[in-house]
């Protein structure tokens, strides 16, 4: 089933389930949600109003609700923690898997946490606090206790009833993890490796020991990047004495994959940061609070190019028509700028800048930057020329202007970003909003100058 045929199936499903609710036949709600999977009835009760959603959560099999329930939004899944009993939600919260009750945790409110935290049992209350204990947006964080784990001397017969016996309770048994007797990472294999394997073979003679690991402080980024870059289905993870504490699935990456993404959009378009993923669901004044700092930021910045106009007012005075093209080449300037911090942006994303070199990187769009200013300096000389009326010095401080400005946005737009991410910031806060207000004070400033130089040269004026 394709993507879009999954949403448009859950969109019926929710109007469907809706009706029979509304009319209180819960029996037909059931039976509506038996053959449905668990992430389009996650995306079904979810578009339920908030009245409904407990009632309809209820009706799902206990194994089922809770697969269901690690699928629904953050949102959706504290409405349902307030609704629900506290029996209910206790054995709900206990059943879910770590990293997933994890991330539930950072949700909810710090008192809600703390209690239940209180209620788990034992084992689940040490898994819990353990992965609270790192760092947000780290492997440690992200990952889940739930692996499997064998040792060299288990013969693959062994193995295979060990994995036949833990399967349900693993996040994954696609790849399976070798540790000695202190928990080290020795090795891994793939169940198909032990599949294939005779049956009295031994592990440590089938397993792969050169294995790709990273450690609880990795970044979620560079997590993301190593399962691209390997094809993993999962990558395991090592504390500072190399002992393998969990692992990280790749349905994880993609969830940190798009929250991200939805950042760094958010970033491009001077929007801050926050929970990404209700944005559309948030009332009009926070809606407003996060675009208002940037913007209040970019105003104060643009300040400089009013500034600099009144500056040059003399110039200005003396050819008005100077004026006309201020426009044109600030626009042009930020749209230049825009297009280097994108591609240094994504670059630097996919790590695809690292092979060119950032000096390189930098020098390539500078350079790419005045070609660009070139390629129209032929288009806007002459059209500036007739706009003037014939005044070619006009025309040629436009033209000569627009180069220079092109090259210096080019510049700041691979340069900025990775400044920024030099300095271990995002470099998508330099991105298009940035750069295009920083060019726009520096393109007035360059245009204006040139066309005094150019006035004292040629004698003109009015």
């Amino acid at each position: 089933m394709s993507e879009t045929n999954g949403v448009v199936l859950a969109e019926v499903v929710a109007q469907q389930l809706q009706a029979l609710l509304e009319a209180g036949n819960y029996d037909g709600a059931k039976l509506l949600l038996q053959p449905v999977q668990e992430v389009d009835a996650a995306e079904a009760i979810g578009s339920l109003p908030r009245t409904l959603q407990a009632l309809a959560f209820r009706l799902l099999p206990k194994d089922e609700a809770i697969e269901v329930y690690e699928y629904l939004d953050a949102a959706v899944q504290q409405t349902l923690l307030e609704r629900l009993r506290s029996g209910e939600v206790l054995e709900l919260v206990e059943e879910m898997s770590p990293d997933d009750r994890v991330r539930l945790f950072d949700e909810l409110p710090a008192k809600v946490v703390r209690r239940l935290l209180a209620e788990l049992s034992p084992a689940e209350r040490r898994v819990t606090a353990q992965l609270l204990g790192y760092e947000a947006e780290t492997a440690g964080r992200l990952m889940t206790t739930e692996f499997i784990d064998l040792k060299e001397f288990h013969s693959a017969e062994q193995a295979l009833e060990i994995v036949r016996r833990r399967a349900r309770d693993t996040e994954t048994i696609y790849s399976l993890y070798v540790t000695d007797g202190s928990r080290h990472l020795t090795g891994i294999l793939s169940l198909r490796d032990l599949v294939t394997a005779e049956p009295l073979a031994r592990i440590g003679d089938v397993m792969t020991r050169e294995v790709v690991s990273i450690s609880t402080d990795t970044d979620q980024e560079e997590v993301a990047r190593a399962i691209q870059r390997y094809d993993f289905l999962a990558v395991p993870v090592v504390d500072r004495e190399q002992r393998l504490v969990g692992i990280v699935t790749v349905d994880d990456v993609i969830d940190v994959i798009e929250q991200e993404a939805t950042r760094d959009l958010y970033a491009a378009g001077a929007v801050q940061a926050g929970d990404e993923d209700d944005y559309f669901q948030s009332n009009l004044f926070t809606v407003a609070r996060r675009r208002v700092v940037w913007l209040l930021v970019l105003l104060l910045a643009n300040s400089g190019t009013a500034a600099v106009i009144a500056s040059m007012d003399g110039v200005l005075k003396q050819v008005v028509v100077l004026a006309a093209f201020i426009p044109l080449l600030i626009g042009t300037g930020g749209n230049v700028g825009a297009q280097s911090s994108t591609v240094v942006i994504r670059g630097l994303s996919t790590q695809r800048i690292q092979s060119l070199g950032r000096g390189l990187a930098i020098a390539r769009e500078a350079v790419a930057g005045a070609l660009l200013g070139l390629l129209m300096l032929v288009v806007v000389v002459p059209w500036a020329g007739y706009v003037s009326n014939g005044n070619w010095l006009v025309a040629w401080a436009a033209g000569l202007a627009l180069v220079a400005i092109t090259t210096l946005a080019a510049t700041a737009g691979a340069a900025l970003p990775l400044l920024f991410d030099r300095f271990g910031l995002d470099p998508a806060l330099m991105s298009a909003p940035f750069i295009a207000t920083a060019t726009d004070v520096a393109g007035v400033f360059i245009y204006l100058n040139i066309a005094a130089a150019l006035l004292r040269w040629g004698g003109w004026g009015g």
